[in-house]
Parts: structure tokens; sequence; C-alpha cells
């Protein structure tokens, strides 16, 4: 029996602004393609790398209102995305507007290729990877590798669940080598914490190291939960007080709310988020059609193979099942 290759689930947002960032190609149209040309070239080297049964991109759906209705600073202020090598574009092109479009034709071309994509209103990528690994993909045999940078990822990691970033894999064991923490206990450490990234303030003088030696249980795989770590602290602190202890014991609501912020289950998602997350991924569409990607790619003034080698992206492309 042939063993199938693993699922690569796309955090696509984070692929994609990376290649927006750094890569400085523009169209025949004088237009800023960096972005997309960049993102279908990094699906076609993960393709490459893994030998994918199936690819599932994941896009951001415009974030995620229950989080925002817990917490209104949440992710909020964030600078846009700037080119980091604007010095040779006009300014006017270094845009939201742009950066817009690139992500639509990224989506486009996607269409001809033998990829599924997600999307859902209000639902944030990490939340579609989250169903995916902890109740979709749950029973699959096959190995699931998470394409991301994001920490928030390695709440998921577990012996068939990996992550991959910057051509290095990620696994449970080299997040508890790196944190002292375990991937099962990750958000609990982090509640504490907090992630200055999405504007989720944590406890002043509360970091991976102090948790780590303090309460080692953390870094084993058994649960430990917010709660486990506030009772402790009381205890402790009755018995012999210490800053940290009583820094934690003074702010419970802290991480009780940023577990449930960080979480990625289905807990910040709708019973009608469910609903079409199941619909999506059984419906989705894949495509097999390489002259419509060609033509995609030429009617928006990308250079075959200039901008993208269309015979490689195939070719990379070939192992994923046709079931």
């Amino acid at each position: 029996m042939t063993t199938r290759g693993p699922v690569l689930l796309i955090d696509a947002y984070n692929i994609f602004a990376k290649n927006y960032i750094v890569n400085p190609s523009l169209s025949s149209n004088g237009e800023p393609i960096g972005g997309a040309t960049g993102f279908i070239k990094s699906l076609s080297v993960l393709a490459d790398k893994h030998r994918p049964s199936e690819i599932i991109v994941c896009w951001e759906g415009g974030g995620s209102r229950r989080r925002r209705d817990m917490l209104p600073t949440y992710k909020a202020g964030r600078k846009p995305l700037r080119l980091n090598r604007s010095e040779l574009y006009k300014k006017d092109l270094d845009s939201p507007e742009n950066f817009l479009w690139q992500v639509q034709l990224a989506i486009r071309l996607l269409e001809n290729l033998p990829i599924k994509q997600m999307y859902v209103d209000d639902c944030e990528a990490d939340d579609v990877i989250g169903w995916l690994c902890r109740h979709r993909l749950r029973e699959d045999e096959r190995q699931i590798v998470i394409c991301s940078a994001d920490q928030d990822m390695h709440q998921l990691l577990r012996p068939n669940v990996i992550q991959y970033n910057n051509k290095k894999t990620i696994t449970h064991e080299d997040v508890v080598a790196k944190f002292g923490i375990s991937t099962e206990n990750f958000v609990t450490a982090r509640a504490f914490i907090g992630d200055k990234s999405d504007r989720i303030d944590g406890i002043r003088g509360v970091g991976f190291k102090t948790l780590a030696r303090k309460f080692p249980k953390l870094s084993k795989d058994a649960f430990v939960s917010v709660d486990d770590i506030l009772t402790e602290c009381k205890l402790r602190n009755s018995q012999k007080k210490m800053k940290l202890y009583e820094s934690i014991i003074a702010q419970p609501d802290v991480p009780k709310l940023n577990w449930r912020l960080m979480y990625l289950d289905i807990s910040n998602l709708s019973a009608e988020h469910v609903k079409q997350l199941n619909y999506r991924y059984d419906n989705a569409q894949v495509g097999r059609n390489k002259f419509a990607f060609i033509k995609t790619m030429v009617k928006e003034g990308l250079h075959v193979p200039g901008h993208i080698n269309a015979d490689l992206v195939w070719l990379r492309l070939s192992s994923i099942d046709r079931e």
C-alpha cells in the first residue's frame, strides 16, 4: 500500500505578505506584482519539498468579529505593509489597493491549479487551520504540515502535525526545547505573556523562561489550565509571598480573556462558520487548467516564464492527488 503524501495547510496572508514586501517584480503594465508571483512560486517550492497529496490555502476572512467584541483593541492600529524596496516604485503604486489587487490575482491564478482555497467571512485563517487540525483532519492518517511563521500555530503541533517555516521544520519537541513549554500548554503560557503583535496585553514581568522555571509541569503533555496556574500561585503566595505570584493573582481576568482570544478551535466560530467551512472543504473547486493559468498571467501583464515558470509550477504540483 502506497503512503499518501502530507496535507499542506497554507497560512496564505503570512506567506503572501513576505513576498509582497521583498519581491520587486513589476508587470508589463508597471504594477507591482511581487506578492502574487512570489506567492505562487512559494507554493510550488513547498509542493516540491513535501510532495503533498493535498494543498489547502487558507485566506483571511476580514478578521474575527468575536475577538474584536471581546477586545476592541485586538489587532488595532497595525501599520500597513510597506515595500522594503519601495525606491524602485512610484509612491502611488505602493498602496492598499495594489495589495488587494495582488491578493485577488493570486486567488484567480490558484483557481486553475490543483489547490483548495478556504475563505469564510469574519473568520481568520488561523481559525480555519485550527478547525482543520482539531476537527476535520483530526482522524486523518496523513501528516499535516502547517506552512506559516506564526507562533499561534505551535499549539496545534502533535506527532502527525508539524510546522514549516524558512526551510525549517518545527515539531512538538522543538517547541519544548526552545520555550520550555509543551505545545499542549503553549496557549496557557501565552495567556499570561500576551501577544504584542495582536495588541493582547499580558502580565508584566511574565515570560516563557519564568513560566517554565516556576511551573515545570507546563513542559509536560498533560494539559494545564489557566485556572490551575492561578490556583497554584495563590497557594504558593500564601506560603511565601513573591512579586510574580502577586502580579498574577491581582490580574486573573487577563489570562482568562487571553486564553479565549488565542485558543484555536471552534470557540471563536459560530455554528454558521462551521457549516460554511464544512461545505467549502467538501465543495472546493480544484482546477487543473494550465492554459487558463497562463492566459490569466498574460492578461495581467505577467511574463512567462520570466515572472512565473508555468511549466515548473505545473510539474511540481503534479504529485497532488487527482481524487
